[in-house]
């Protein structure tokens, strides 16, 4: 059987089709780059903000537009929390919630279960417009905080950690596979191993992987800003993991933190940043951003900019506040219009754009590690490159050889749109 799949939102969709693919390829079925002459289709869905919502049910249309024959099965946040619809779509023959995500692929089998080997079945890239060089593993699911914003918890449910051997299998697997670097995701990563009760954290996740493993790089996704165990740090002294770390702040204003139900104030978050920044040489940190959030006047909004200026950020999503249904925000006074939150939107930007630029004047004449994602050939002899440094920096060079899926060092001479150009060192 050919199969495609898709994804849309997070990194933990990816991982989730990643590992479908993985299960895929080990039942004997081939994975198709697109729709057309698949006979199955299964898209991991979202439903994070309402544009999100509106690009899964956008995939689906699409995919049944491109091969009406096709079966196609929803799956992810926005079809388990609005199944009728989703099931109404054309084409469409399953909806499988997320709880039940783990047998989706087994169920649509007809098979009890399968077993993995990740000796015999290697774990490649998925073909297609969502294949990435790195391997997103997915080492926790669901989230205990009540943000009064976030769908997530309700799509998702609590905390649920993956056994550690299961991760440590899949990483391996992508290592024997080729992969040069692997991304460990998660809904709340950073509280990996509090549902275990046997003693592990994300700093024992983190220092197993490294010590059982050959992966050459070591990525983690994003990580809330509360709860890291005494000295995490310090495990950035092992050079395989990436200088980069995503700690979402989504408010510089303590006041709307609050009203946000999220467990960190700024004085804490700058801290943590300045404890991070000191143990890191040359460490990238980006961060999620909400404004327009009910409640948040100039003031608030004000105070926000301000503090996300003094971050001095390396980039950051910035969203409008989108109203989920079923989130106790949406019952929350003095809601901000449109307009208003697009202009904060156009303001946040260019503070978080400025800092970025910033970031990337001073790496000019400097190097770090490159994994080649791409490579284009020019009929010369020489190729286009272009990849992600270790501090996540999107990177261009040119080669006189394919060195797509390689790791090189280079120096950095320039930058433009936000990409930095190099010669390999």
């Amino acid at each position: 059987m050919k199969i495609h799949l898709d994804s849309i939102g997070c990194r933990l969709n990816q991982s989730e089709i990643e590992h479908m693919a993985w299960e895929f390829r080990q039942a004997g079925h081939e994975l198709v780059p697109s729709s057309q002459g698949s006979d199955l289709v299964v898209i991991n869905t979202c439903t994070v903000t309402a544009a999100a919502a509106s690009d899964s049910r956008a995939h689906a249309r699409r995919a049944h537009r491109n091969n009406p024959s096709a079966e196609i099965v929803l799956t992810g946040c926005w079809s388990s929390l609005e199944p009728s619809k989703a099931a109404a779509l054309p084409g469409v023959k399953h909806v499988i919630p997320n709880a039940s995500k783990h047998r989706l692929v087994p169920d649509l089998l007809g098979k009890r279960s399968l077993k993995l080997d990740p000796e015999a079945g290697l774990r490649h890239p998925v073909p297609g417009p969502r294949r990435r060089t790195r391997a997103f593993i997915k080492a926790q699911d669901g989230c205990d905080a009540h943000c009064t914003y976030c769908i997530a918890t309700i799509a998702r449910g609590g905390a649920r950690s993956t056994p550690l051997e299961a991760v440590i299998e899949e990483v391996r697997s992508a290592a024997a596979s080729g992969a040069q670097e692997a991304v460990l995701t998660g809904v709340q990563l950073s509280a990996y191993g509090l549902d275990l009760q046997n003693g592990l954290n994300i700093s024992s996740l983190v220092r197993s992987v490294l010590a059982e493993t050959r992966i050459p790089r070591l990525r983690l996704s994003s990580l809330e800003p509360w709860g890291l165990p005494d000295g995490f740090w310090g495990l950035w002294s092992d050079k395989r993991l990436c200088r980069h770390v995503h700690l979402p702040l989504q408010s510089g204003c303590e006041q709307t933190l609050r009203r946000m139900g999220r467990p960190i104030t700024p004085v804490a978050y700058a801290e943590l940043l300045k404890k991070a920044r000191n143990a890191i040489p040359d460490l990238s940190v980006t961060t999620d951003l909400i404004v327009g959030f009910p409640g948040e006047d100039e003031k608030a909004f004000q105070i926000s900019l301000d503090f996300v200026a003094a971050m001095a950020f390396s980039g950051a999503h910035v969203f409008s506040y989108s109203p989920r249904p079923g989130t106790s925000a949406t019952r929350l006074p003095a809601h901000v219009s449109h307009k208003v939150a697009r202009d904060r939107s156009l303001q946040m930007r260019r503070i978080v754009e400025r800092s970025r630029l910033a970031h990337l004047e001073d790496l000019v004449g400097r190097q770090q590690e490159v994994l080649w994602e791409r490579a284009t050939e020019n009929g010369n002899g020489t190729w286009d490159l272009q990849g992600l440094s270790d501090a996540y920096w999107r990177v261009r060079a040119r080669a006189d050889a394919d060195l797509s899926n390689r790791i090189s060092s280079v120096r950095f001479t320039g930058f433009e749109g936000g990409e930095l150009f190099g010669e390999l060192a």
